[in-house]
């Protein structure tokens, strides 16, 4: 710990034997890096906060509005654009010194930089921008910096109010023009596909819709079928029960044998439709009393007749519906069994036409379903314009004007200052500490015996005379004063620096 002690005590020493050059280093690094502080112009922001309503309840019910989040990203990206940004710099003191392309694009660049937009919430927006120009003074910069802010405001405000509108215009007309070229192209689709239907009637529509129709068809001819066979069975029934029924009925004016004959022949027939074969023994039976029956029928006179059965004549009239209705679903049967037939021979007769006619058709629904999506995005187009003229879903509001600012952001310059002044003195006690290394010289008689491993036996101290130690004092005052006039100095600058941030204000 001693040796600590000592080694300070001999630092402290050196230092204090060369304190003018410590001094004089300490002056010169300050003026120095004051001088660099005050070249550095100062930087004024301005800040303003807008609040961007997007939300709109007929443009959402109507799903035309685009979508929030979609419009928040784009009010960041386009609010400060190089576009809008360079805008700013020609309508303001920004682009008096620009002459060339490369100097716009350098003060876009710098621009960029110096400008920002942060999104507070969804809707609320804080705009800052931060301004330092050299050749500006303090009060031009403060109050460019906010120009500047309102510049931006204005540009985005113009945009977004009027510039909707004209989208929307644009979008038109570009719509119009590709509805316009659709029309042409499903028009010459259309008479195409009408030519090749005039030569293939059976193609119509294409080979998927002539499978379709097969495929019906051969449905329907199924269904005639069942519809067919159950008419058969009904005329079946009627005919046997005509065959039971006597024409006429059996009465006192003669020809009873023949309506009994009649009557048998009717009970023969049930029976064999009833599944009876000639050894039953009630058809044995019907057969004998069959053959007595017509021996009599033959001897009685034909021109005695009983009154006419009228169930026989109900029986007649239904037989003749059924019969009329098997015919018409036999001609129907045959009529579908013949066009489907000459469906299925164009169907697999031709495929190279079946191939084009599928190729046709498939290109007329692709450009009507195209158009049909077009027309439907003009209508959109024309009632969202007509929701912007009247009820727009964008509303801009101001709600903290860009400020004046009173101080500058930038540089801090006090602290600079101050910063100056403590490196100077570092600077100074450095160099003066350095050079007593330099040297071969001992601070102290101990540090004169570590180095030389001997021992000091004594010092001689300072004798000074009475004119020596009057200069020594009066050079002690001028150090006091250089050194006071170093810390004065950095007071005065601090205190202009105030003054200057006052007269801004």
């Amino acid at each position: 710990m001693n040796e600590v002690f000592e080694e300070l005590r001999a630092a402290i020493f050196t230092v204090w034997h060369r304190r003018w050059l410590a001094l004089a280093v300490a002056w010169g690094v300050c003026v120095l890096g004051w001088l660099v502080v005050a070249m550095v112009p100062n930087s004024y922001e301005s800040q303003a906060r807008i609040y961007v309503q997007l939300d709109d309840v007929l443009a959402d019910q109507l799903k035309i509005a685009g979508g929030t989040e979609r419009e928040i990203t784009r009010i960041r990206q386009t609010l400060t654009s190089s576009v809008n940004l360079e805008k700013v710099i020609r309508s303001t003191k920004l682009g008096d010194d620009i002459q060339t392309q490369r100097d716009l694009e350098s003060a876009i660049e710098g621009l960029t930089k110096k400008v920002s937009i942060k999104s507070e919430e969804d809707n609320l927006f804080e705009l800052k921008a931060e301004i330092g120009v050299g050749d500006l003074s303090d009060s031009e910069n403060a109050a460019l910096a906010q120009t500047v802010v309102q510049k931006l405001i204005d540009i985005f405000r113009e945009e977004n109010l009027a510039g909707n509108r004209g989208d929307v215009a644009e979008t038109l007309v570009f719509l119009d023009q590709q509805l316009e070229d659709r029309k042409r192209e499903l028009e010459a689709a259309e008479q195409r596909r009408l030519a090749f239907e005039t030569e293939n009637p059976d193609l119509i529509g294409g080979t998927g819709t002539l499978s379709g129709r097969i495929q019906s068809m051969r449905s329907e001819v199924r269904g005639v079928e069942a519809d067919l066979a159950a008419a058969q069975s009904a005329l079946a029934a009627i005919n046997g029960q005509l065959s039971g029924t006597p024409r006429n009925l059996a009465g006192s004016a003669g020809g009873g044998a023949r309506a009994a004959l009649s009557n048998a022949q009717g009970q023969l027939a049930t029976m064999q439709a009833g599944g009876k074969t000639d050894s039953h023994p009630d058809v044995v039976a019907i057969r004998k009393q069959i053959a007595i029956l017509r021996d009599q029928a033959r001897d009685e006179n034909p021109n005695a007749t009983g009154a006419t059965n009228p169930a026989y004549t109900s029986l007649v009239s239904i037989k003749a519906e059924r019969q009329a209705n098997v015919e018409a679903l036999s001609a129907r049967k045959a009529s579908l069994q013949a066009e489907l037939s000459s469906l299925v021979g164009s169907q697999a007769s031709e495929p190279a036409v079946a191939a084009e006619a599928n190729r046709i058709s498939r290109d007329y629904e692709v450009l009507k379903d195209k158009y049909d999506e077009l027309l439907q995005d003009r209508e959109e187009m024309k009632l969202r314009g007509q929701v912007e003229n009247e009820r727009s879903s964008f509303k801009f509001d101001v709600i903290d004007p860009p400020t004046t600012p009173r101080a500058p952001s930038a540089p801090n310059r006090p602290l600079l200052l101050i910063g100056v002044l403590l490196a100077g003195v570092a600077a100074g006690v450095g160099a003066a500490f350095a050079i007593g290394q330099l040297r071969s010289t001992f601070a102290t008689s101990a540090k004169l015996e570590r180095a030389l491993d001997l021992p000091v036996l004594g010092a001689i101290s300072l004798t000074m005379t009475d004119t020596a130690r009057q200069i020594r004092a009066k050079r002690m005052k001028y150090f006091y004063a250089g050194s006071a006039a170093l810390g004065g100095l950095c007071v005065l600058l601090l205190a202009a620096e105030f003054l200057q941030r006052g007269m801004v204000a």
